[in-house]
């Protein structure tokens, strides 16, 4: 067939749509990870989310002691500094990979310890069903950060690989 022109848009077998979209993805990963810490860690300076948090806080073994030292206005706007701080950390990323890493790993450990509130949240789990069945609040809501800390694993490996190649 006769070229008329035009060049095709098709993907080729050379992989380089497939190493655009994998570029792409990573820096949507990165990046919605940044802008979730972000977005999320300035809304724990109002009060109904510091209210929010206190639901979360008071019931958990590894959290409700905290409440015995700070208020949970307080608590809430501390977990809003380090969201933040994690956030902007990770998105150094392409001036600084070494401290993208340790934001990574630190949003990891947040979303670990979020995580267990599952375990200790009342009405985490379908009242009549129990364990699988989360319940739409707070379970379900809950259940994003088992895909937020798989992101922020691949992005402290990213971010270390990148620091090793400086």
């Amino acid at each position: 067939m006769e070229n008329r022109g035009y060049q095709s848009t098709a993907p080729t077998d050379d992989g380089t749509w497939g190493r655009r979209l994998e570029t792409t993805g990573a820096v949507l990963l990165r990046y919605s990870l940044v802008t979730v810490l972000l977005w999320v860690g300035a809304l724990k300076f109002t009060a109904y989310e510091a209210d929010a948090v206190a639901n979360f806080v008071e019931n958990s073994p590894l959290l409700s002691w905290m409440l015995d030292i700070f208020s949970v206005r307080t608590f809430s706007g501390l977990l809003g500094a380090l969201e933040i701080t994690l956030a902007l950390m990770i998105a150094a990323r392409p001036v600084a990979p070494r401290i993208s890493a340790i934001g990574s790993l630190g949003a990891l450990g947040l979303f670990l310890v979020t995580l267990t509130f599952v375990f200790s949240t009342p009405g985490a789990w379908q009242p009549g069903y129990g364990i699988p069945f989360l319940s739409p609040d707070p379970g379900q809501f809950l259940a994003k950060d088992v895909a937020f800390a798989a992101i922020a694993v691949w992005s402290a490996g990213e971010a270390l690989r990148a620091a090793r190649q400086r």
